[in-house]
């Protein structure tokens, strides 16, 4: 019979095991589909350009208002920004609305024409919003600043049934 001592244990260690279960193979951070992320090129990310936008004609409604404006170069692609504070929500609310908002207007980019930029303004009462209405809002809103902006962008047969909402 082993006795134990002061300076070792009296069984031998048991082996170690795992702490928890193994991983899923995770996909390459690369490989997000590219269709669902509004590219850079489409993206408003300079300050004088959401300053001087903020100011353009708008469209307003439920918890959304659109600005838009026509850029100098007509044939620059069309970019879109995007104004979320904090009244808005906390940062998963927030960004929830930002990324809807992304892909929603990746979807609009075949009916608006080029050389325009957009921001939307949030406001609280959008996070009660569903997809649907917010996409089904946004594209509305969308089109009235295309018409104001640029009236004859926008060709008289369009696919849009919501315009004239």
């Amino acid at each position: 019979m082993p006795r134990s001592t002061a300076s070792a244990p009296a069984c031998a260690p048991a082996p170690a095991a795992r702490s928890s279960r193994p991983a899923a193979p995770r996909a390459a951070r690369n490989s997000r589909p590219k269709s669902a992320v509004l590219a850079r090129a489409n993206r408003i990310t300079q300050g004088s350009d959401y300053r001087r936008l903020t100011r353009a004609p708008r469209v307003g409604g439920r918890g959304l208002i659109v600005h838009g404006a026509i850029r100098d170069d007509a044939l620059a692609p069309t970019r879109f920004g995007f104004i979320i504070t904090k009244r808005v929500g906390v940062a998963v609310v927030r960004n929830t609305l930002r990324r809807r908002l992304k892909a929603i207007t990746r979807e609009l980019l075949t009916l608006v024409p080029s050389g325009l930029d957009f921001v939307i303004r949030v406001h609280p009462e959008a996070v009660a919003l569903s997809y649907e209405e917010l996409r089904r809002q946004t594209r509305r809103q969308l089109l009235e600043v295309v018409q104001r902006v640029a009236p004859n962008a926008i060709p008289e047969q369009c696919s849009c049934s919501d315009v004239s909402d």
